[in-house]
């Protein structure tokens, strides 16, 4: 997999569209820089830019929109409903893919230097990348603004991390950072901005003072009005949506709202979002509602209804989150085929895909009939009474079908990046040395993708044999082939890893990994054969 890293610089122009263009354009110039959202806001006069890449190319985008803007900005001609200290206010670097926050650290180091030198600015680190206490939050640095700086550069605690401690009027000063996703979500209120601002202070971490906090972790808020709307927003950035979630700010304003008689009209989100943070959401609003949902497009639709992203413009799911945009193709070139073009290519004159790719299918096509077996009994007036078991039993099912499916494209993977090791030059005892490693990683990569099959496959049975006992017994065969085929897939796991064990250098690894397969292939064929029992002795 890719390195992956997203970078979110914030530039203070919102309204002059040109400008705005010239600094998008700019990033997305950049070779391996996929720019993903601009998100300008005239009230805040403030643009946020959101482009992904490997983190060389992400650091050469950043630099590239800051040479535009660092040309066709100046701080004093700037205002703006937005807190901000600098033409590129703040560039924080967010680890999405194959990448960790050390590396993202390097990368905001890399820039702030990158850009004190180039542009002669002021630079200072802030959260991951900051190891100083008094500077380690976004609000610490920014305090008091562009119009604090002068005063502020003067004094050693606040002498920047790179860049000179002087004033640039034109520039100001820039924070770049290392976190975690932030997601960026305003409230829309029929209110004044005091009153927006009144409910941010209650529900912000910060509240309004140490000795009167506010009631949530891990979120910074403000009161505005967007005089475009004729309406004020309550404006958050959750810092950390896995403590905090977006229903959980929704809810808490919603509170504040009613107790002060103001009407909460929708919600919006700006920028992109994790796939993780809505469908937190959607359990939420899920289990408070006993809905069952299980497809993704619909939890989705879910979410957008309950929070009202839709009142401030359309909210496209293909464009708002994370995992739609950064993928072209999110599932894999097997999977992606039609059943007869799979079926010939797995019979062509090729060894992948093959009995691993195949047997990750049929893991995945025998959650597929256990799913189909109790969507076709909840909701049936005949099994009314069944509706609460089943609607535990359906999920494990279901969920594994899709967990499954991909697999059949890495088995394929894992076989092309061990035969690229073979093909590896060996003329000399180092190249040797790099040419074995590589050949025992593509094994043990070779290994672990049918055992994790296999290890899936088996967390299904015990739903399956509950739903043997109950499900519609006019869907009895289904099952069987169903079951059959997990069976089935277990025993291609254990073939494929046994295969690939022989070649393996580790005793220890080789040892643990045959132990594991053999117990696997053993509980498949008794759990297979306990069910189909039942099943074949069922009459109603």
């Amino acid at each position: 997999m890719p390195k992956i890293v997203e970078c979110v610089p914030n530039f203070s122009v919102g309204r002059n569209k040109e400008i705005i263009e010239a600094i998008a354009s700019a990033i997305a110039s950049v070779e391996g820089c996929n720019l993903l959202d601009v998100d300008p806001g005239v009230s805040t006069n403030r643009t946020v830019y959101t482009f992904v890449g490997s983190p060389d190319a992400v650091i050469e985008g950043a630099l590239c929109g800051a040479r535009v803007a660092y040309q066709a900005l100046d701080m004093r001609m700037h205002q703006g409903e937005h807190p901000r200290m600098g033409v590129l206010d703040v560039c924080p670097f967010i680890p999405v893919q194959n990448v960790t926050m050390e590396d993202c650290i390097e990368c905001a180091k890399e820039f702030g230097e990158k850009l004190s030198i180039e542009l002669g600015v002021p630079v200072y680190l802030y959260g991951e990348a900051s190891t100083q206490e008094h500077r380690k939050y976004l609000p610490q640095v920014r305090a008091g603004e562009y119009e604090a700086l002068p005063e502020k550069l003067t004094k050693d605690e606040w002498k920047p991390d790179f860049g000179p401690a002087e004033f640039v009027p034109s520039w100001g000063a820039t924070a770049v950072g290392a976190r975690k996703f932030l997601v960026a979500y305003n409230i829309n209120l029929l209110s004044t901005k005091e009153q927006a601002h009144r409910i941010a202070l209650n529900i912000r971490e910060q509240g309004r003072s140490k000795d009167e906090p506010g009631r949530l972790k891990n979120v910074q808020a403000i009161g505005w009005y967007l005089e475009e709307a004729n309406m004020a927003q309550v404006s958050v950035n959750i810092t950390d949506f896995e403590q905090t979630a977006i229903h959980t700010v929704y809810e808490e304003v919603c509170k504040d709202a009613e107790e002060l008689n103001i009407a909460v009209v929708g919600s919006q989100i700006v920028g992109l979002v994790p796939l993780q943070a809505i469908m937190s959401s959607a359990e939420y609003y899920m289990e408070k509602s006993n809905l069952f949902i299980l497809e993704e497009d619909q939890k989705l639709r879910l979410v957008i209804n309950r929070l009202g992203l839709n009142s401030l413009g359309a909210f496209s799911p293909k464009e708002r989150i994370v995992e739609y945009m950064i993928s072209d193709e999110r599932e894999g070139p097997l999977v992606s085929m039609d059943v007869k073009d799979f079926i010939l290519t797995v019979g062509s004159r090729s060894p992948s895909p093959g009995g691993g790719s195949v047997s990750a299918l049929a893991a995945s096509l025998g959650a597929a009939l256990g799913s189909m077996v109790g969507f076709l009994t909840y909701g049936n007036k005949k099994f009314y009474e069944l509706d609460g078991q089943i609607r535990k039993i359906i999920p494990p099912l279901y969920k594994a079908m899709k967990d499954l499916t991909p697999f059949v494209d890495a088995d394929a993977a894992a076989f092309s990046e061990y035969m690229l090791a073979l093909k590896l030059p060996a003329e000399n005892d180092e190249e040797k040395i790099l040419r074995d490693s590589a050949l025992q990683q593509g094994l043990c990569t070779a290994i672990q993708v049918p055992l994790t099959v296999a290890r899936l496959t088996n967390e299904l049975w015990e739903p399956l044999s509950e739903l043997s006992k109950i499900g519609n017994i006019n869907c009895k065969s289904d099952l069987q082939v169903g079951v059959k085929m997990l069976e089935t897939a277990v025993w291609g796991a254990y073939y494929n890893v046994k295969t690939n064990l022989d070649d393996v250098a580790d005793q220890e690894f080789k040892t643990k990994v045959s132990e594991e397969v053999e117990a696997a292939v053993k509980t498949a064929q008794q759990k297979c054969a306990d069910i189909l029992k039942f099943l074949d002795e069922r009459k109603a």
